[in-house]
């Protein structure tokens, strides 16, 4: 790749003349991730893919922002660099952060963590207490109140996915338009707005590799707005290497230790317990974050139908996105989902 233009601009952003090396990772979710080392620093440059699914989901600029936003506040980031939206530089916008010398949870665990699965439990109990840490960001304080509308945020969620699903020109999900139409009528009041990370799990954290588990930071915020904080917990458990209905950490070759976890129920009471929030209506969020996340992987699937991906873990997203749609149709029926 050609990265003249990239080093010549952080030469001009940063003050000082630094050879550059720039390798691609894997990983990144969404975006696409380099290893950026400049001299003595060590860095990671994210950058938007030439192909988005919506406006928000690849915007690495407001994922900038945020961070910029966070810096010094007692909330576990990395700390933001520099960012850029002029595509001559790097072919799309882009921003570079501190690179964290830790791990997600994605397929397997750390080799530390299963040698000593009696400490397991940490890493489970970190998401929690880290996510209580973002909820509780004064975001009118740090400059955020423009972030998203906060008003009438939970009341507006069914139409907005309804709506992104249509725009993929994919596949109908008769099923999906029958579950909005459930959560239109139970719809709980909502929670007081916080900062709200939008797709916060296992693999968007970095954790430590040595035992006991200790996460560094929370990364991947270009889904962050002001927004109903109990949908980031429910979505959290999605993922839940506990009866979760898309587990982390369960198929490497190192796992958790399942007896080792608490249940969803005792994440769902920590989060309370901790956040003082009442969380007496977690199950509609946990079908809507079924029903949300099923919508989300439908966006990559079309994509990988229209030849616009070259991840080939996209084709499997719409199987993916049917379990999802399942599993809410299961909670709302009363069955374990």
């Amino acid at each position: 790749m050609d990265t003249n233009a990239l080093a010549a601009f952080l030469d001009e952003q940063l003050g000082d003349h630094q050879p550059i090396a720039v390798e691609a990772m894997t990983g990144g979710g969404s975006c696409e991730v380099f290893s950026l080392d400049r001299g003595d620093d060590h860095w990671v440059l994210r950058r938007a893919p030439a192909h988005a699914n919506t406006s928000r989901a690849h915007d690495v600029l407001r994922e900038y922002r945020i961070l910029a936003a966070l810096e010094g506040a007692a909330v576990r980031v990395p700390r933001p660099i520099v960012a850029c939206d002029d595509t001559r530089i790097f072919a799309t916008p882009f921003y570079v952060m501190e690179r964290i010398d830790g791990v997600p949870v994605r397929n397997g665990i750390p080799a530390a963590w299963a040698d000593a699965p009696e400490t397991q439990h940490r890493a489970v109990e970190e998401l929690i207490d880290a996510l209580v840490e973002v909820h509780a960001i004064d975001w009118r304080a740090v400059g955020l109140t423009d972030l998203g509308r906060a008003e009438g945020f939970l009341e507006r969620q069914v139409e907005r996915w309804l709506a992104q699903l249509a725009s993929y020109g994919g596949r109908d999900l008769p099923a999906a338009h029958g579950i909005g139409r459930w959560l239109d009528a139970h719809r709980p009041a909502g929670q007081a707005p916080t900062l709200f990370h939008g797709d916060y799990k296992l693999d968007n954290v970095l954790y430590a590799t040595d035992a006991p588990p200790r996460l560094l930071a929370v990364v991947d915020w270009e889904m962050g707005t002001i927004g109903d904080p109990l949908i980031d917990l429910a979505w959290a458990l999605i993922f839940h290497p506990v009866g979760g209905t898309m587990p982390l950490g369960t198929s490497g070759p190192h796992t958790f230790a399942l007896d080792q976890l608490p249940s969803a129920e005792a994440m769902v009471a920590r989060y309370a317990e901790r956040s003082g929030r009442d969380v007496s209506s977690i199950d509609w969020y946990h079908v809507f974050s079924r029903w949300k996340g099923a919508i989300v992987l439908e966006g990559s699937f079309a994509k990988w139908q229209r030849g616009e991906s070259n991840k080939a873990v996209h084709e499997h997203f719409g199987p993916q996105a049917d379990r999802l749609l399942l599993s809410a149709a299961a909670l709302i029926d009363g069955r374990p989902g």
